[in-house]
C-alpha cells in the first residue's frame, strides 16, 4: 500500500468521515486517493487556518477529533494560530502536513519548513514520518494521543515520497499506544477526603471549566446529579458553559472578568470551592493572592501538570472527570448523603441577595440598538430549538455567554484560552458540516469577522446554512473598553474607518446579506435571518460606545468589579461604580 493509500485508510479506520483542507504540491498524491474513494468527505476552506477552526467546531460540537489536511511550508506555518487555539482549549484534532521528500529536507527546498520545530510548542505531540512502513502506525497513534487524557492537537508531517512509495500497513488495533494510557480513576483517599469537606462546608462552590465536556456526555450528567442531589450552586468559565444546564436550580452563570456578580462573589467568600475540570485562568483568578483567600479548594482535573501550577489546592484529584464523580457520588451516598443543609440554606439565601443586584440589566432605550438587546433578543427566538453558537472574540463573545443559556454541552463554540479573531465563523462551518440540520450561528463582530471573511465562499459552494450574526458598532469594542478604563480614553487605533457593505459581500459571495440598525425591527430580521436556508451575513448595526459588564479590572479581586447603570443594589452608584 502507498503512503497516500495509507493516510486514507487510516482515517476510514479511525471512523473520519469530514477532512477540512487546502490542497499544494506536497500533498497531491494524498489527495489524488481522497479523489478516488467516496466515504470520507472532504471540504476546501479558503485559508489553513480555517481549516484548523473548522476542525476545532466539529470536534467540540460531536466529541470526535477534527481532521485538517495541508501542504507543507506556508500550508502548515498558517496553521499554527488553530493548533495554538485548540492547545490552549484542549480540542483534539489530528492535522496531517505534507513536506518536501525526505532527501531534500534541509535543503531550503521550495516550500519548506521546519514544521516539526514550528508546531512542537503548539501541539501535544508531532512527528515527522520518514519512512512509510511507520507511517500507519503514527497515525493511529496521533489518534490515540488526540483524544487521550487532556484532549488536543496533533500534527503528522509527511514527506512527499513516503507517501508515494509502498509499505505495509498497520491497522488500529495493532498500533503502538500502550506508552500513553493517563490515569482516568482518582485516588480513592482524596475521593474520600473531598466527600467529607462537602459534608462539612457551608459555604460550597461548584467551578467547573471545559473538562467536564472534554470527559464526555456521562461527566456533564454526573455533574447535574451531584449537584442537584447535594444543593451547592454551582458557576461555570467561559469553556465550560453547557455542563450544567443554564436553567438549573442551582445555577451561578459564568464567572471571571465578565462574569457575573453573584457567581464572583460567591467565589470570593466560598468556604469550600471544588475546582472541577478547570485550570485556573487568569481571566478567572484575577489577583492570585486574593483569589476565593479563606476556602479550602480541591482540583480534579485529568492533566497532573495543571494542578498546582496556578493555585496550590488542598485537596488535589488526579482522573478523568466522569470517573471521578462517579466515585464522588457513589461514595458521598454510602455515607449518607449529609450536607449541612441550614448553612447552605443560608448561603444560598446570601447568593439571592447578590443575585437581585442584577449584573446583566440593561435599559434598551432611544433608535439604537443596544448590543445587549441584540443578543437577548437572539437568545429568546431561538431557545429552544436544536441551536448550536459560535463566536468570534471581544465583548460579542462576552455578552452572548452572559445572555444566552445552554442547557447541554458541545452547544457552544468559543475562543477561550488563545482568544483568537477569526475563529467563530469557521468554526460555524465544521459545527454545520456535523449537525447539517441544526440551527448554526456565529456570533460575531464586525473586525473578529472580516479576518476570516473568505470563507463565505465555503459556506456558499457546500450550501451549508450558517448564520453570521455580527454585531456591528464600528469598533474593536473590548479593545476600546480597555482604552476608555485604563488608558485615559486614549483610543488609539481601536476604530475602523473603511468596513465594506456586509449586505453587498455577502450577495457577491452567494449569500444572503440582511441589515437591521432599528430596534423594532430586531425580531422580524432575526426570524428572516433564521427562516433562510442558506448562509445568512446579518449586520446588526449597533451602539459604538457600549461598554460589556460586569467587569473585573485586570489585577483585582474578585469583590472589585464595575457594573453598569442599570444594576439595582444601593451599593451601587452612577455608571462604572466600582464595588469593594
Amino acid at each position: 500500500m502507498t503512503g497516500a493509500k495509507m493516510v486514507v485508510q487510516a482515517l476510514k479506520d479511525q471512523g473520519v468521515e469530514v477532512v477540512f483542507g487546502y490542497p499544494g504540491g506536497a500533498v497531491l498524491p494524498i489527495y489524488d486517493e481522497i479523489f478516488q474513494q467516496n466515504e470520507i468527505r472532504h471540504i476546501l476552506v479558503r485559508h489553513e487556518q480555517a481549516a484548523v477552526h473548522a476542525a476545532e467546531g466539529y470536534a467540540r460540537s460531536t466529541g470526535r477529533p477534527g481532521v485538517v489536511l495541508v501542504t507543507s511550508g506556508p500550508g502548515a506555518t498558517n496553521a499554527v494560530t488553530g493548533l495554538t487555539d485548540a492547545l490552549m482549549d484542549s480540542i483534539p484534532i489530528v492535522v496531517l502536513t505534507g513536506q518536501v521528500p525526505t532527501f531534500m529536507i534541509g535543503t531550503d527546498a521550495f516550500q519548506e519548513a521546519d514544521t516539526v520545530g514550528i508546531t512542537r510548542p503548539c501541539t501535544k505531540h508531532n512527528w515527522l514520518v520518514s519512512d512509510t512502513d511507520s507511517l500507519s502506525d503514527v497515525l493511529h497513534q496521533a489518534f490515540h494521543v488526540a483524544r487521550s487524557g487532556r484532549p488536543g492537537p496533533v500534527l503528522v508531517d509527511i514527506p512527499k515520497d513516503v507517501q508515494f512509495a509502498s509499505g505495509s500497513y498497520v491497522a488500529p488495533q495493532a498500533a503502538k499506544t500502550s506508552h500513553y494510557q493517563p490515569r482516568r480513576k482518582g485516588d480513592p483517599d482524596r475521593i474520600a477526603e473531598l466527600v467529607a469537606a462537602i459534608e462539612a462546608a457551608e459555604r460550597p462552590i461548584f467551578y467547573t471549566g471545559g473538562g467536564v465536556i472534554n470527559s464526555g456526555p456521562a461527566a456533564s450528567q454526573l455533574l447535574r446529579e451531584l449537584v442537584d442531589a447535594t444543593g451547592i450552586p454551582v458557576t461555570s468559565t467561559l469553556m465550560g458553559l453547557g455542563a450544567y444546564p443554564g436553567s438549573g436550580p442551582n445555577w451561578l452563570g459564568m464567572l471571571g472578568m465578565h462574569g457575573l456578580y453573584e457567581a464572583n462573589l460567591a467565589m470570593h467568600d466560598c468556604d469550600l470551592m471544588i475546582n472541577i475540570g478547570a485550570r485556573f485562568d487568569d481571566r478567572i483568578t484575577g489577583r492570585i493572592q486574593d483569589f476565593s483567600p479563606n476556602s479550602r479548594k480541591a482540583h480534579i482535573d485529568i492533566d497532573p501538570s495543571s494542578i498546582n501550577k496556578v493555585i496550590r489546592v488542598d485537596i488535589p484529584i488526579v482522573g478523568d472527570v466522569a470517573h471521578v464523580l462517579e466515585d464522588v457520588l457513589r461514595v458521598w451516598k454510602s455515607r449518607g448523603r449529609r450536607t449541612e443543609r441550614d448553612a447552605l440554606a443560608k448561603w444560598r439565601a446570601r447568593i439571592d441577595e447578590w443575585r437581585r443586584v442584577d449584573c446583566l440589566a440593561f435599559r434598551q432605550e432611544g433608535p439604537t440598538i443596544k448590543p445587549q438587546y441584540a443578543v437577548a433578543r437572539l437568545e429568546a427566538l431561538t431557545k429552544g430549538r436544536d441551536r448550536y453558537i459560535c463566536t468570534e472574540v471581544g465583548q460579542h463573545q462576552m455578552w452572548a455567554a452572559q445572555y444566552i443559556r445552554f442547557e447541554e454541552p458541545n452547544r457552544w463554540m468559543t475562543s477561550g484560552g488563545l482568544g483568537t479573531m477569526g475563529y467563530g465563523f469557521p468554526s460555524s462551518i465544521g459545527v454545520q458540516m456535523a449537525h447539517p440540520d441544526a440551527l448554526v450561528i456565529n456570533v460575531a463582530g464586525e473586525a473578529s469577522w472580516l479576518m476570516n471573511m473568505q470563507e463565505l465562499g465555503t459556506a456558499t459552494q457546500y450550501r451549508l446554512p450558517v448564520k453570521q450574526f455580527i454585531l456591528n458598532n464600528e469598533r474593536l469594542g473590548m479593545v476600546r473598553q480597555w482604552q476608555q478604563l485604563l488608558h485615559g480614553e486614549r483610543y488609539s487605533h481601536s476604530w475602523s474607518e473603511s468596513l465594506p457593505d456586509f449586505v453587498k459581500l455577502a450577495e457577491a459571495f452567494g449569500a444572503k446579506g440582511i441589515q437591521c440598525k432599528d430596534p423594532a425591527d430586531l425580531d422580524d430580521a432575526i426570524m428572516e435571518m433564521i427562516k433562510h436556508d442558506g448562509p445568512v451575513v446579518f449586520d446588526c448595526l449597533v451602539e459604538k460606545h457600549e461598554n460589556c459588564f460586569p467587569m473585573i479590572p485586570s489585577g483585582e479581586p474578585h469583590n472589585k468589579m464595575i457594573l453598569g447603570d442599570a444594576s439595582t443594589s444601593d451599593a451601587i452608584g452612577a455608571k462604572g461604580a466600582v464595588l469593594v
